[in-house]
């Protein structure tokens, strides 16, 4: 079976999708869509997949840094788009990046930031079980996969050493 038709079936067999009305045939191909955007970033992609369907990989730096727990306050920069590339947010746009408590953060983000070392950056797939779920907020739609650029800046205003 060609690659891309066997990550298809695949998404289509194992998809955890967003709840869906069966006769609402655009609020299942929505979640199809979502489930092979996650699909496409596994190990063979050089992407990590977590228990909970996080996948992440390091795309700058070695893990070496200082990493947050679940209570630090954390400084990062991070773009988000969704599986069509629309940008949704961007520190990066507006020049300023966060600062934020680990633990008040979507669960994507309070699983993948404690992998990154200060001054890593991380490409992180969410689904939508570990993002807004079903419903969204504000503009992300409900049952949507969130794509993430994170860079970790500081931990509890500690930069990474020069």
């Amino acid at each position: 079976m060609p690659a891309n038709l066997w990550l298809i079936a695949l998404a289509a067999m194992s998809a955890q999708q967003a709840p869906a009305r069966p006769d609402d045939a655009a609020a299942v191909s929505y979640a199809n869509v979502q489930q092979l955007a996650l699909a496409q970033r596994g190990p063979a992609q050089g992407w990590q997949v977590t228990a909970s369907g996080l996948h992440w990989r390091r795309v700058k730096g070695d893990g070496a840094g200082v990493h947050p727990g679940p209570d630090d306050e954390v400084t990062a920069h991070y773009a988000g788009t969704f599986v069509d590339g629309a940008t949704f947010d961007s520190s990066y746009a507006r020049a300023e990046p966060i600062t934020f408590r680990l633990g008040q953060v979507i669960p994507g983000w309070r699983e993948a930031l404690p992998l990154a070392g200060i001054g890593d950056v991380l490409e992180i797939a969410v689904p939508w079980t570990l993002a807004y779920g079903p419903r969204g907020k504000g503009p992300i739609p409900g049952g949507a996969t969130l794509l993430f650029t994170v860079e970790l800046i500081a931990v509890n205003g500690t930069p990474a050493a020069p």
